[in-house]
């Protein structure tokens, strides 16, 4: 070439601008959050176990919050189905719920996925599964608990705002 510069014309961008999925950009399905800090809880476990409570207590005490978060969910899950919007993370969100559970939480479903975890914990007698709960608490949060609320802002704008003011994340 003599020195000329290439002076092949730009190419507009062409069709709709790009918009984002009508869903929240989760890491991970949550119950593929809660059982993989589980069985890292029950790895631990096996190799040194610590136990919570005397083990009749333990179980007894397990049983009992196992029985209390499935109801919980249960409860949630009428809710869903009440409203006829997903309870998956991939899925749309048609409508905000402010009726049952969701009227004390947010967040229910993950309060009673906590539950069934400490509760599990507990059936098992196993200090490194309940310890397992801090670390899925801080992935729940960080990695599906907030970027759900930032696509129901943007898809819900003042509504969700208004809920989220009038309703606690967790209690």
């Amino acid at each position: 070439m003599t020195g000329e510069q290439d002076q092949t014309p730009s190419i507009p961008a062409q069709g709709p601008p790009v918009q984002l999925a009508d869903r929240a950009n989760v890491i991970a399905l949550p119950p593929l959050i809660y059982l993989t800090f589980i069985l890292i809880g029950v790895g631990l476990h096996f190799i040194w176990p610590i136990p919570i409570l005397p083990s009749s207590a333990a179980r007894w005490l397990g049983r009992a919050v196992i029985s209390l978060s499935l109801a919980g969910g249960v409860l949630t899950a009428r809710e869903f189905r009440r409203w006829k919007t997903s309870f998956r993370s991939d899925r749309p969100t048609t409508s905000i719920i402010q009726t049952g559970p969701f009227r004390y939480t947010r967040n229910p479903f993950y309060l009673a996925a906590s539950a069934l975890h400490a509760g599990i914990a507990l059936r098992v007698n196993s200090f490194w599964v309940l310890a397992m709960l801090v670390p899925t608490l801080v992935v729940v949060t960080k990695g599906v608990i907030e970027r759900e609320e930032e696509y129901l802002e943007r898809k819900f704008g003042s509504e969700y705002l208004r809920y989220k003011q009038s309703v606690r994340r967790w209690f």
